[in-house]
Formats: C-alpha cells, structure tokens, sequence
C-alpha cells in the first residue's frame, strides 16, 4: 500500500531575493514573484486528490501553502507543523551570503564541505552549548515521518516548507547520509515526489527530484555564482515493446517501439534550445536511438559509444516475461526484489559489477569534460539500471538502494559539477518526465529493465 509524499519549498521570500539567511527567523515573506510562483504550483497540482497538507510555520511557507490550497480539487485546510520549520542557523539570520563569509571564513568553509560537522556554539540559560543546524534538522525530519507514515498510510500528503528541511525529509527517507546535504538542490516552488512502500524501515522510492518545468523553467539553473565545471544531462531511453510487455531486456539488443519514438522526439523538443556540447550514449539500439533523435536539434554535437553503460546482464532471464521468470526462478527472482544487490543473475552480472563499470565510465566522462573556465553539457543515454546505479552512487548510497530511484522511459535527470571533478555533485533535478504531458507524476511504462 504506497504513501505518495509530495513536497514543494515555497516560493521567492524578501530574504531570497535579497540574498540574505533565513534561517527560523520569520521576517522573511512571500515577493509578487512569490506568489505568483505558488500559483503555479497549486495548478501544476490540480488534478492530484490529497489526504492531508502539511506546511511549515514560518510565514514565507504558509503563504506559499495558502495559495496552493485554493487551486486543490478538495479544499484540505493547511495544517502547520513545527517539525517542518527550517534549518536554525541563529547567528547568521538576516547576514548576506558575503557576510557570512567575511565573518566566519572557517565556519562556512566547514558548513560548505561538511555540513554534518558543522556547528554554532549558542548561548543558553545554563551556558554556551554545542548546535549541530545540519544533524539536528536531519532528526527533525526523521521526527515528521515517524508521525506521518504512520498516521497516513495508503493515503497522498502536500508538504509546503524549505530548502533545508525539504532536503532533510527527502535524504532520511531514502537513507542518504546527511554529509550530502548539499548535493540537492531545492528550487523556489520545486515539486518533489516520495513513495513509501510501507513503514519508515521499507523501501521508499525517489520518483522525482526538483520538479521546476510547471514555472517554465526547462531546467534549474546552476547555483550562483558561475557555471559549474561540467553539467550532465542522463536520459534513460524510450520505451521499447518489451518495457511495454514488461519483458526482461537486458544486454538484448531491442529497439524503441513507436512511443519510445515519440517521447525522444518530446525529449527533443523540450532540450532544443538547451547547450549540448557532447553525447556520450550505450551501444545498444534504444539509448542510441533516444540520442540520435535529441540531437536532431544538435546537429554538430558529436556521439560517442560507451560498451560500458550497457543495460545489466540479466543472462538467463533475458527475453522472459517476469511471469516466466517466476516459474522457473521463484526465489532468486524474490530475492531481486527484495535484496538486489545480493543476486548473482544466472549466467548473467550482479549489481555490483554494474556498479563498477557504469561509475567508471561515467568518472570518465567527468574528469575528461570537466573546465571550469570553459563548461562544458554533456548528454549520457543509458538504461534503466545504469542511471540508477549512478544517481545512487551520486547521492552517497550504496548497490542495496537500487530499487530507492525511480527512472522513466525518457526521463532526464541534470547533475552538476560545481567543483569539477575532484568536488561532490549538486543533483539539480531527477527522473523529470512532465515534458511527456504526464504532468507532475511520471507515468511512464512500469516495465522489467
């Protein structure tokens, strides 16, 4: 019985716009930008029914989260939550960004690079006292979902609060360690969608990550103050007649049906006008299709083959039906639904090895594009488990988390590269499929990989 979450931040606050820290500090309210935003949103949410709305208390988000409600098919009144406040930060509230830099080099250089480390010494009644914002606000998260889980099962929740919190309830839900704070990004009025398979302790799926297209916005932008070093742009490809069949494809060379076609051709249109200046794509037919039919609007862009993002080697299972699958392989089968990184696939790979050389071939792509003086987009194409294993080893996971990311036919996922190579990534969005017609919720073939 799946939890649907869906979270939004809020929309442009003064302090955003001033680029001051908000912090818990409640001066902070909605820009006309803001609001105009939040009304995107809540028509971008229309057609999904809700069974509970949850909001921070602080006043940029109950802004935010009372005009979405006008806009909700069933008129839920906002509830306000105090485990959704945002990260406390007290002695940089209200500074600029530059402030804080000026004041507490090391401080920020700390808050930047380890965030799980970072600490404010506050002044209490009983004396100064140890404040980890990071930490603490990923306990909080933790907090909110023991009691939403439970209360909410089977039903769909609105969440409407803030950047850090946001990433702090989606990072603790998915078991992403809290050193990678700063590797999501969290757009003004973003859409996020969680899938809790059950309790806190089952497998909860990241089905979306920084939804931005319902404000046009193609893609988010990267964090200021310059262009990351490199930017990359992984599609999984179209569907083929076996995604539809939910027959296993592995390393079987099969092409994209006429949707598969279709939803390249969408992908295509809505990537026109973004900067491509490489393509690396799987040698297999259906990625290398998808390519293809996305750089018919990049005509100079050249594509270059990689062996090694191949789809996973099912062996034995490849060409079967999971019904077939299941009368001749039950329990492994069972056992690849529950504990995928423990099954040897007959005659066939593991995930590990997956792992290994899809995180290679991809390291690969980084450290050869990677120029901070002059950034470079790079398309990958690829499968359905190799975007998966990457986007976890992205995230900090491991192979257990591979059923924990979601990825449709045709969906593009954005990773940039603040850094270059040798810094941690920034996912600025994952699995977005809305440029399908879809809208907020990806829709596409739920088919074997």
């Amino acid at each position: 019985m799946t939890t649907r979450v869906i979270i939004v931040r809020h929309g442009q606050s003064s302090y955003n716009a001033q680029q001051k820290i908000q912090g818990r500090c409640d001066e902070s309210v909605l820009t006309e930008q803001g609001q105009t935003e939040a009304k995107k949103v809540g028509m971008a949410l229309q057609g999904v029914t809700f069974d509970a709305f949850y909001h921070s208390p602080l006043q940029r988000a109950t802004q935010t989260a009372s005009i979405i409600q006008q806009y909700l098919a069933n008129s839920l009144t906002p509830e306000a939550k105090e485990e959704l406040r945002e990260v406390d930060l007290p002695l940089w509230e209200k500074l600029s960004k530059q402030e804080v830099v000026e004041k507490f080099p090391a401080d920020y250089r700390c808050w930047k690079e380890r965030p799980h480390e970072f600490k404010m010494l506050v002044s209490e009644p009983a004396g100064e006292k140890e404040h980890f914002p990071v930490l603490s606000l990923y306990e909080q998260a933790q907090l909110f979902w023991q009691e939403a889980i439970a209360k909410h099962q089977g039903q769909t929740i609105l969440i409407v609060a803030h950047n850090g919190i946001n990433r702090c309830l989606i990072m603790s839900a998915i078991g992403i360690p809290p050193e990678r704070y700063h590797t999501i990004q969290q757009s003004n009025c973003c859409i996020n969608v969680l899938n809790f398979s059950g309790g806190l302790a089952d497998p909860v799926q990241l089905e979306s990550l920084n939804q931005v297209s319902h404000m046009g916005i193609v893609l988010p932008p990267p964090r200021p103050p310059k262009p990351p070093a490199v930017r990359l742009l992984l599609v999984r490809h179209g569907e083929t007649e076996w995604n539809r069949m939910s027959r296993f494809q592995g390393m079987m060379d099969i092409p994209l049906n006429e949707t598969g076609k279709e939803q390249a051709r969408k992908a295509a249109q809505y990537l026109k006008d973004v900067q491509i200046d490489f393509a690396v794509t799987s040698s297999l037919l259906r990625p290398k299709e998808t390519a293809e039919i996305i750089l018919e609007y990049h005509q100079s862009v050249p594509l270059a083959l990689e062996d090694q993002f191949k789809e996973i080697s099912h062996g034995l299972w490849e060409g079967k039906l999971e019904s077939e699958i299941e009368a001749e392989f039950g329990e492994l089968l069972q056992q690849w639904k529950d504990a995928p990184e423990t099954v040897q696939m007959p005659e066939g790979e593991n995930l590990q090895q997956v792992w290994d050389r899809a995180i290679a071939a991809w390291n690969k792509i980084v450290q050869t594009h990677s120029n901070p003086d002059e950034p470079k987009v790079i398309l990958v194409s690829a499968h359905d488990a190799i975007n998966k294993v990457i986007i976890c080893y992205l995230l900090g996971l491991e192979p257990n988390s591979f059923w924990n990311i979601k990825q449709g036919n045709c969906a593009v996922s954005v990773i940039d590269y603040p850094q270059g190579a040798e810094g941690l990534p920034v996912l600025q969005t994952v699995n977005l499929t809305t440029y399908l017609g879809s809208g907020i919720l990806d829709r596409t073939a739920a088919g074997a990989l």
